[in-house]
């Protein structure tokens, strides 16, 4: 669907991108992860033709292709209804008369704002701008979708309903990209993602690649007197949570040296588990801690 080619962009003296080169295949929802500042909305808004001066190339391989755009700051006219907004993006689409309102009752549909069409978007909540937001993107059923933090600031009830949208859209056969902060919701809702990085990809490749590459096996034990001293001694141990997490390059033989010292030292385990890597301390191990202000 999408390949972006040794792309670099400055403003300025700043380099806000450089050497950047990706492929995203068809039918799929491709993540862009990074701090703030990491060149993920100037990407973003390239692959949507709204930065058009950069070096290097982006092509897409479908022959007849439709962008929806969801950018990460609401844009819709607020002083009128939903209805006349989804109005307005389908005729900047080339949507006319029937065929038009028939769009708009699929949308709202899509949407679940079904019972809020005719009202006017101030007196929405957060969640349903966002929604909307993403309804005037989608109504020439375009075939390849970039959203740019769409639930930022939003309830959980909206975020489920936007991420069973997604799931919708990719099983209607769109390729989705979509950039966040949100570890979890990349982990969820992508295939495939890009962790960028001071203006380079710092890594790429399916979610699953991307976490056995990197993830540390390790196991989380919390009780009494459950941390023998030879596991203290040959593993690195950090509190959490109450108990310890225990980073191990075997962690099956953790375990079991953990429940034989609770065995034979009167110990009580309340948890003993594998901790299942996370796209999180992936995130944090190749771009650090420190705040991106």
């Amino acid at each position: 669907m999408l390949t972006v080619n040794n792309i670099n962009k400055h403003y300025g003296d700043n380099l806000a991108l450089a050497n950047v080169s990706l492929h995203v295949p068809s039918g799929i929802c491709y993540g862009f992860v990074g701090p703030n500042g990491a060149g993920k909305s100037t990407l973003i808004k390239m692959i949507a033709s709204i930065i058009h001066d950069y070096d290097g190339n982006i092509q897409f391989s479908h022959n007849r292709l439709r962008i929806g755009y969801v950018p990460q700051v609401i844009s819709l006219e607020e002083t009128v209804t939903a209805r006349d907004n989804l109005n307005f993006f389908g005729k900047l689409y080339g949507l006319r008369s029937n065929t038009l309102k028939i769009r708009v009752n699929e949308v709202l549909s899509e949407i679940g704002l079904t019972e809020s069409g005719k009202n006017k978007v101030q007196t929405f909540s957060g969640g349903m701008k966002r929604r909307l937001n993403i309804g005037c993107a989608i109504m020439h059923k375009p075939n390849l979708i970039i959203m740019d933090e769409p639930t930022v600031g939003i309830d959980p009830q909206s975020r489920h309903y936007i991420f069973q949208m997604i799931e919708q859209l990719k099983n209607d056969g769109c390729t989705i990209v979509y950039a966040s902060h949100y570890m979890e919701e990349i982990e969820q809702l992508c295939d495939e993602a890009a962790f960028i990085d001071h203006g380079q990809i710092v890594e790429n490749g399916t979610i699953e690649n991307i976490l056995q590459k990197h993830a540390v096996p390790s196991i989380y034990v919390k009780g009494r007197r459950c941390l023998p001293d030879e596991i203290e001694h040959d593993c690195s141990v950090t509190s959490k949570n109450g108990g310890h997490l225990i980073t191990t390059s075997d962690p099956l033989s953790a375990m079991e040296k953990v429940i034989s010292f609770c065995k034979h030292n009167d110990g009580g385990i309340e948890r003993l588990e594998l901790v299942k890597p996370r796209l999180e301390d992936v995130f944090f191990s190749l771009t650090g801690s420190r705040l991106r202000d």
